[in-house]
């Protein structure tokens, strides 16, 4: 039945290619335009286009099916000469059934012509042995099996999805927006989502904070890597919390199925908006929280047990929450980078002067500080207590030059080590020279030259 229907699909086909020779009235230089035409377009030699007019001029549409072959003695395999081309495809899995022909032959196992190329890939596809099949288990890729966490927390997803243009740039200018979700693994439960103006990690940074405040702290986080996600930021705020951070491999889009799943369907919201043409930021994140909350988090997910809802997967789970102290959540926000002491104390930092102190002169140290408030930066270095540093406010009048630290001030010295050193070396080097021969003192008896 399947092979019937194939062969009036493939016949169908052929009468939809042949039908410009068919109308009435084409002369023949029109008909050589139009068979030179549907060669081309179909990649038919002229031949078997002669051959398929003949065909439906003599049987109609079944002559255009294909004849199937049967099962001919002589189409058959010897079962030791199947097993040696399993043996050669399983060698090199992307060996040719042609490749696969010739080495059988030359090795004297066949004999030339005995092995058809059509019956030995139809062997070869039945055993488990098809150049698609061996692809498929070839593939270094990420597993396709699914996998889900047992509880809520345990694992956060998160990726951004280019959203529509809004009317909120300067003068009203048309700017792109762009989406921001954290969704939890084992629940589906959306744990944050927003639309921000810019394409940053700042946008990461927001979302991600606000996630932790309202549901606690997940015990891993996995993203793809984009650079707003791969930062030196997101490594020690993870880092601060206890959060494991995974990326996944690159190249892998099946890896964050999930929330690739979710962002699909985040299309429908924003068809549903692109008719409420909302003019403001603050209005397309009212619309996306109503949609989120009415048709997401409480509607039946095919993905939970029982089909419920992700609201009441995530509320019912039994993992107790888990939450950081404010301070501590602060600090893990915080930015870090690093910065070297000048010759006066001080560090430059975003085009501003911050003093540190002499004592630290030449230093690397790191600054830790909140990007919404540059007035105040806290500066960390090794076997010292952190501390807080103030912008350097230049006066009218040319300050006391500062002293110099005791540990940078000259030592006194007796003499100089240089030169005791080199005497010393000098004393060492004639030592062993003294022994060599002089040649000027050698003399032969009765003559005045060597």
């Amino acid at each position: 039945m399947k092979d019937q229907k194939k062969a009036e699909e493939i016949a169908a086909q052929r009468v939809q290619l042949l039908s410009p020779l068919l109308a009435a009235g084409i002369d023949s230089a029109q008909a050589r335009d139009l068979k030179a035409c549907i060669c081309e377009q179909w990649g038919l030699s002229e031949r078997t286009l002669r051959r398929y007019l003949a065909k439906y001029r003599k049987a109609g549409f079944e002559g255009l099916k294909p004849k199937g072959r049967g099962r001919s003695p002589h189409e058959s395999i010897a079962p030791e000469l199947l097993d040696q081309a399993i043996l050669l495809r399983r060698e090199v899995p992307n060996r040719s059934v042609a490749q696969i022909i010739q080495i059988l032959e030359w090795e004297g196992k066949a004999q030339p012509g005995e092995l058809k190329r059509s019956t030995l890939q139809g062997k070869l596809a039945r055993c488990g042995y098809s150049t698609r099949h061996m692809r498929m288990y070839a593939d270094s890729g990420i597993a396709a099996r699914r996998f889900q966490r047992r509880h809520r927390n345990q694992l956060w997803h998160s990726d951004i999805k280019f959203g529509p243009y809004l009317p909120i740039g300067p003068n009203g200018a048309m700017k792109q927006v762009f989406l921001v979700t954290f969704v939890d693994d084992a629940t589906r439960f959306v744990l944050q989502g927003a639309f921000y103006p810019t394409l940053d990690q700042v946008i990461v940074e927001d979302s991600f904070r606000a996630a932790i405040q309202k549901f606690g702290l997940p015990e891993s986080v996995y993203f793809d890597n984009g650079k707003q996600y791969r930062t030196k930021w997101m490594t020690r705020a993870c880092s601060k919390l206890g959060i494991r951070l995974l990326f996944a491999k690159p190249y892998s889009p099946e890896a964050t199925g999930k929330v690739e799943r979710f962002n699909r369907v985040v299309d429908a919201f924003l068809s549903e908006a692109a008719l409420e043409k909302p003019k403001t930021l603050n209005r397309m994140n009212e619309l996306f929280q109503v949609w989120l909350s009415e048709c997401y988090l409480n509607k039946s997910h095919s993905a939970l047990e029982n089909k419920m809802s992700p609201d009441t997967a995530f509320r019912s789970d039994k993992q107790a929450l888990r939450f950081a102290e404010p301070e501590v959540l602060a600090n893990a926000f915080l930015h870090s980078e690093t910065r070297r002491v000048d010759k006066s104390g001080c560090i430059n930092f975003m085009g501003k002067k911050y003093e540190v102190g002499l004592p630290f002169v030449g230093y690397t140290v790191e600054v830790v500080y909140d990007p919404s408030d540059l007035t105040e930066l806290t500066i960390e270095y090794v076997g010292h207590t952190p501390w807080k540093v103030h912008e350097l406010v230049i006066g009218e009048r040319a300050g006391k030059r500062p002293a110099m630290p005791e540990h940078l001030q000259a030592q006194p010295a007796e003499s100089s080590r240089l030169l005791t050193a080199a005497q010393e070396k000098h004393r060492q080097r004639q030592t062993r020279l003294a022994p060599a021969i002089s040649y000027r003192s050698v003399r032969k008896e009765g003559v005045d030259h060597v």
